[in-house]
């Protein structure tokens, strides 16, 4: 079986300056360390995916939170299409002053300059990073009724007959994932995309398609409910939510490791008092939330602030 090494790309050096800061070091942007009139009215986070997916999962897990703590509405705004690229171009467009925040992943923020040839904004330059949020394993999940209970199982399955696996649409990391495992494996199954997560992973319920590899924080309730199957995950070790599902590394493909993070940003022009602030909200909101973000929805905390001092 080959070995199969992949690392999805980090943020470049201009979006990551300050993501080297220990999280022990979190005092020097705490809030009562800080001056800002932030915020000054509502508060919108917009996720470029639909509802359902595990950047709109966290984002209302720690807007709510975030509401009672700032004492101004956080409002969740999903402006899905084309990759993400639309709910992007509407936070670069938005005022630098912070009330409008973007909750990004790998890849919306950094695969999608390599697919896209003509982006309506540019991904370094038009944001300022907050703060580095989460690392999201993803599960290759299958039907219920699919008879296999391992990835090995699910291969040799896919040599005996048909079996589509469903994405969130052409060039999402659901649709690369799958694509890395048939190259890995060497199974022929068929990609099938989707406008979002949440209708493949509908699909996959109903029996319409037999796979897909998705955050596990979008599939965690449906997997202990029964109604689906999780065969692996693509992190290095196993998530705390779902010790029993093996890794796919340790599944017998050895390297086959993917983490995606997951992180906030502000438009171009925000001060970095105000994303000082914001990530300070962020960050203690997250903590707040550790264990049910790790063990309830799966989430692996990747907490960094974005902007130095």
């Amino acid at each position: 079986m080959p070995i199969f090494k992949i690392s999805f790309p980090r943020l470049t050096p201009i979006l990551i300056t300050g993501f080297i800061c220990a999280v022990n070091s979190l005092s020097s942007v705490s809030a009562q360390n800080l001056t800002t009139n932030f915020p000054t009215k509502p508060v919108r986070i917009i996720v470029p995916q639909t509802p359902g997916g595990a950047s709109d999962a966290l984002a209302r897990i720690v807007g709510q939170k975030l509401s009672e703590k700032w004492g101004q509405p956080v409002v969740i705004e999903n402006r899905p299409g084309a990759g993400g690229n639309i709910g992007m171009d509407a936070v670069a467009k938005a005022p630098g002053d912070g009330h409008t925040l973007l909750m990004s992943y790998v890849g919306s923020h950094a695969i999608n300059p390599s697919i896209y040839s003509k982006l309506p904004f540019d991904p370094e330059a038009d944001f300022v990073a907050v703060a580095t949020l989460a690392n999201v394993p993803f599960v290759a999940a299958v039907n219920a009724s699919v008879p296999v209970t391992s990835m090995k199982g699910l291969v040799a399955y896919a040599t005996q007959r048909p079996v589509a696996f469903g994405s969130a649409g052409n060039g999402s990391v659901n649709h690369l994932l799958g694509e890395m495992f048939n190259t890995a494996s060497g199974a022929k199954m068929q990609h099938v995309p989707y406008k979002g997560a949440a209708p493949a992973l509908t699909d996959l319920i109903s029996g319409q398609i037999q796979v897909v590899f998705t955050s596990l924080p979008s599939i965690a309730q449906h997997i202990r409910a029964g109604t689906v199957k999780g065969l692996g995950v693509t992190g290095s070790k196993r998530a705390v939510a779902f010790k029993d599902i093996s890794t796919i590394s340790e599944s017998g493909f050895p390297g086959f490791v993917i983490n995606p993070w997951f992180g906030l940003f502000a438009s171009k022009g925000t001060s970095a008092s105000i994303a000082k602030w914001a990530a300070a909200g962020f960050i203690d909101t997250l903590l707040r939330c550790e264990m049910k973000l790790e063990v309830v929805y799966g989430y692996e905390k990747e907490i960094q602030p974005g902007v130095q001092a």
